[in-house]
């Protein structure tokens, strides 16, 4: 019998990290609900560095599932049938055995709300039948599968072998009729570690089982950087960045290796929303560029949702968030609205999703061709949008 994650007391909360003790957070590609934190695969890239969660192995919860799910849909954040949500993926791993009843409880719970609302699983994880039958029971909620796999083989890096998701990802993919979606998460993909001919190849053929494919490279912040040198892990960069790094050359290799492919995405909005038939809850198609690689009958659904707001209804939207007050619209184009006066991204992204248009922060222009990444390994100075 699989015992259910121990919750913590409330004076162990207390003593957490302050970011640990945020449950609900907003994240680009969704409302990120974290309960339950701790994870023992042990990827040497995890984001937990930054929230001060790494050496935390043995999974905890920060409160139970009713109450995690009730924290959720009550937070100033969430908009029922519109925002998306990401389900425990930024501090565990929701199909670990003892955390995987939890994952399955919060679904049954949305679901039973009649809610309508993309649900984003970010995993790496064995699944089985039982899962696909669960996942299966779901009858309003929009679920997708995203399964993290790099092909990395070195351990010190990653010591959860990839052939684990690929496994699972072809097993969910197999049904014919099943009422989620599954999509191949690649990433990270880092020059030098899994970037050969033969990786990407391998990729391709996985690519094949999925409904949509997302390609993107490696988070490297100072917290990650400083794990890697005092543990002996080569650096793959010499210096960090705020946003994830993918080096054009090694872009422009994918986009050769897929050439001809009808479900390769540079974002994950748009892969989820290509694998659910809607266009990009995210609103990317203004941004030209980004979307010379998708199908055309994806890019008429985003065109044909593409909206270019006012400033005016940037400031009735944001007029709900105390955080956003002192918001300022510095200008509009087709692209994007660009705000300053934000001191955090979680009122950009909330914004961003109301009206389904891209909110840039002044303070980190997206730089033409970039793709909202960052500018290591591009030649050429940045052009500002």
């Amino acid at each position: 019998m699989i015992r259910p994650v121990p919750l913590l007391s409330q004076d162990q909360i207390d003593r957490l990290p302050i970011r640990a003790r945020e449950v609900v957070e907003y994240r680009k590609s969704g409302l990120s609900l974290n309960h339950i934190q701790g994870c023992p695969l042990g990827c040497a890239y995890c984001i937990r560095h930054t929230y001060g969660l790494w050496d935390q192995n043995l999974p905890r919860a920060l409160m139970t599932d009713a109450d995690a799910v009730e924290h959720l849909v009550g937070h100033r954040y969430f908009q029922p049938h519109l925002t998306p949500i990401q389900l425990l993926n930024r501090a565990t791993e929701p199909f670990l055995p003892t955390v995987r009843p939890h994952t399955l409880a919060v679904l049954d719970d949305l679901d039973g709300r009649g809610l309508t609302n993309h649900i984003l699983i970010i995993t790496r994880h064995q699944l089985n039948d039982d899962d696909i039958d669960r996942l299966n029971r779901m009858r309003h909620l929009k679920v997708t599968l995203l399964f993290t796999y790099s092909g990395i083989t070195d351990q010190r890096v990653e010591p959860y072998p990839s052939h684990v998701a690929a496994d699972s990802l072809k097993l969910t993919s197999a049904p014919r009729q099943r009422r989620y979606r599954t999509v191949l998460y690649w990433r990270p993909l880092v020059p030098g570690l899994n970037d050969t001919a033969e990786h990407l190849a391998a990729a391709r053929e996985l690519s094949l089982h999925a409904d949509a494919t997302v390609f993107t490279g490696l988070f490297y912040r100072d917290q990650i950087a400083d794990y890697y040198r005092a543990n002996g892990i080569p650096e793959p960069y010499d210096d960090t960045a705020r946003r994830k790094i993918v080096p054009e050359t090694l872009e422009q290799r994918v986009l050769d290796t897929f050439a001809g492919s009808p479900s390769l995405f540079r974002k994950t909005s748009c892969a989820v929303s290509y694998a659910h038939g809607l266009p990009d809850y995210n609103g990317h198609y203004g941004i030209r560029e980004l979307c010379d690689i998708c199908p055309v009958r994806q890019l008429d659904l985003c065109a044909g949702a593409h909206r270019v707001p006012t400033a005016t209804q940037v400031h009735h939207i944001a007029r709900v968030l105390p955080e956003a007050a002192a918001l300022e619209v510095v200008g509009i184009t087709r692209r994007a609205a660009v705000v300053t006066g934000l001191d955090v991204e979680q009122p950009r992204y909330f914004l961003q999703h109301a009206l389904g248009f891209q909110i840039h922060d002044d303070r980190h222009p997206h730089h033409e061709y970039r793709h909202g990444r960052a500018d290591i390994g591009w030649k050429d100075t940045p052009r500002d949008e």
